[in-house]
């Protein structure tokens, strides 16, 4: 026996201007259509729309034009790497900027860390950096916003600087030949899951034993056993890092060398050239709640417990150009996170703040700036990546080069060029050395930090 629904909602819209309830009118709905079906343009805007790709139709081929891929300064003289179905993109930009002074050490034209190594001891750390937030936070209902949050987001692929410095401190790098790519370090999704599921298993069992009255040591012995199950599973779909391993080359000049037996620790502090402990990170954060020169960090932010928090110094978006410009100038390329879907073509390898002419197409302008579009969800910071080149004019950047993470079938053989327009509106930070600050921002970085809740924008990199 079937029987039929009962609609609660109107029949029928409403008519006049305007309900008590807001409950859309006829009389507006007929207002819509005919505004729309009384311009040319907007029907012309359709019948494009509808039979072609958005991104060719709004395209503004005057910046296609006036966009050209040569540098006045220019670093990169290797390949691209590939992350692929991974978000392990603020890893990738690490390990590019690292490999530049490996591969001048050794001689070779073209060397990679491996990612997956960095990737394994990240998820592993991030568990336990995960389960000791439950723990802490355990004294609270499991409804409440932070602990909500924490559940929402136990594992995910992305990161920040810091945390990127903490893997390596700790755990050291390997060659890619000895810990390479699996398919779950390729397409994390799957493998992502799966631990996910074990944590947040594990997040009510922690709950459970403090709430009734456990001591610490009954909950970190339990944590350990979690743990113990997420290695396993990483060990399973990513391989097991080396403790030790043999390493040998020969160079580009066909020159062979033997290290012999090393750790990974040991190849880290041989073959990173730059001084990891000097970096700090800049953002250009606008919002009148984040005054620029002072320092900033997210609750809940990190991977390593007992390692360096993520923390940013707030600066001018003309001061972050400069620093950008004065590193690459001076010969090492530049670590950075924006905001990455926005105004790019990515076949044309382009970012422009003008690619895309909406306001025309579309007859609307979208006129919310830089601090509106994070305080109101429009932007946030999505992709990390390389400048290893800059256009110079007259003293100032015209054009930004940028080694890219995505294979070498996006831009041109995966490098991309970004337009100084684009750099104000949509990039948000680099990592640099603490001296090339003037001297007030470097004590600045002293200070304690304001600390900013775990769903801040200012934290998304890493989600």
């Amino acid at each position: 026996m079937s029987t039929t629904p009962t609609l609660t909602g109107p029949t029928s819209p409403p008519t006049g201007g305007s309900t008590a309830d807001g409950a859309l009118s006829t009389d507006l709905l007929a207002r819509l259509a005919s505004s729309f079906e009384g311009n040319p343009s907007y029907r012309l805007a359709q019948n494009a729309v509808t039979q072609t790709a958005l991104g060719d139709v709004a395209l503004n081929r005057a910046v296609i034009a006036g966009t050209d891929h040569t540098f006045s300064n220019l670093l990169d003289d290797w390949a691209v790497t590939n992350q692929k179905k991974s978000g392990r993109c603020w890893m990738f930009a690490g390990l590019n900027l690292l490999r530049v002074g490996a591969m001048k050490k050794m001689n070779l034209k073209d060397f990679e860390f491996s990612q997956n190594h960095t990737l394994f001891w990240d998820k592993l750390e991030r568990a336990n950096y995960f389960l000791e937030a439950i723990i802490e936070t355990a004294d609270r209902p499991v409804d409440d916003r932070v602990v909500a949050w924490l559940l929402d987001h136990p594992l995910e692929d992305g990161g920040q600087w810091n945390m990127f410095v903490n893997v390596i401190a700790k755990h050291g790098l390997v060659p890619k030949a000895f810990m390479p790519e699996t398919e779950s370090s390729s397409n994390t999704r799957t493998m992502n899951g799966i631990v996910i599921a074990k944590l947040r298993e594990g997040a009510e069992a922690l709950r459970d034993l403090r709430t009734s009255g456990a001591p610490m040591e009954a909950a970190r012995t339990a944590r350990d056993e979690i743990l113990q199950v997420v290695y396993r599973i990483l060990s399973i779909h990513l391989g097991t890092p080396p403790q030790r391993f043999d390493w040998q080359w020969n160079d580009k000049d066909k020159t062979f060398h033997r290290d012999g037996e090393i750790t990974p620790r040991q190849f880290a502090g041989r073959y990173v050239q730059i001084p990891l402990d000097e970096y700090v990170c800049l953002v250009n954060d606008p919002r009148e709640s984040s005054p620029y020169g002072r320092t900033f960090t997210v609750e809940h932010l990190g991977n390593v417990v007992g390692g360096e928090i993520v923390k940013y110094l707030n600066i001018e978006i003309d001061l972050m150009k400069e620093i950008a410009m004065g590193a690459i100038t001076g010969g090492e390329p530049v670590w950075f996170g924006c905001d990455v879907g926005k105004m790019m073509r990515r076949d044309l390898g382009i970012w422009d703040a003008e690619l895309f002419d909406y306001e025309t197409l579309y007859d609307t302008s979208f006129g919310l700036d830089k601090a509106q579009r994070l305080i109101h969800h429009q932007t946030i910071m999505t992709h990390a990546m390389l400048f290893t080149g800059v256009d110079i004019v007259d003293g100032k950047p015209r054009r930004w080069r940028v080694e890219n993470s995505w294979g070498e079938d996006t831009g041109r053989k995966g490098f991309f060029v970004m337009n100084d327009s684009w750099f104000g509106e949509h990039m948000f930070e680099i990592a640099a050395r603490r001296s090339a600050l003037p001297a007030e921002l470097q004590d600045a970085l002293d200070l304690e930090p304001i600390v900013l809740p775990a769903w801040d924008p200012m934290g998304s990199l890493a989600r």
